[in-house]
């Protein structure tokens, strides 16, 4: 990864006189290379990383293990593509190991991602099955910490 793309991935709001000024490079220059990165589908979008355990009403995020039959005519591609496909899934990914699917699934509550899971998930043709674990806190969500603590704040001491 160039050093552009590594600076947009830890603060995608920086403004390109910043960036420039950061890589000894004219502003032109990267709002030339970061539309370029646009156009050709290296960067895909850009979102804030968002603490949701501070915020009411949070959605309930699970990790969802899912095993596969490959088919014949592209292996896990055409399922794996239909999945993701469904609002629920916020990220999907091929895996090596004991599954085939790895889903982040979101839900208004934890019986809402139950649903999906048994009433549309389980029910695809492809689907051996699946293994739901429910988060219960974020520590770290794409490389930032969500919980640092004060400088004031002491270590807790156990005997």
């Amino acid at each position: 990864m160039d050093e552009l793309l590594k600076l947009l991935k830890n603060n995608a709001k920086e403004s390109p006189e910043d960036l420039a000024k950061l890589l000894g490079q004219s502003v032109e220059d990267i709002i030339a290379q970061i539309e370029t990165y646009e156009a050709e589908g290296i960067i895909q979008g850009y979102q804030a990383v968002i603490n949701e355990d501070k915020i009411d009403g949070a959605p309930v995020t699970a990790a969802i293990e899912v095993r596969l039959t490959a088919e014949r005519e592209g292996g896990f591609n055409r399922i794996a593509e239909r999945i993701s496909r469904f609002p629920e899934v916020r990220s999907a990914f091929l895996m090596s190991g004991g599954y085939d699917l790895l889903l982040f699934v979101s839900g208004k509550t934890l019986n809402e991602v139950a649903s999906f899971v048994s009433e549309k998930l389980s029910t695809l043709s492809g689907v051996v099955g699946t293994a739901t674990h429910f988060m219960l806190k974020t520590y770290k969500k794409n490389d930032v910490l969500m919980h640092t603590p004060d400088e004031n704040e002491r270590p807790q001491i156990s005997p």
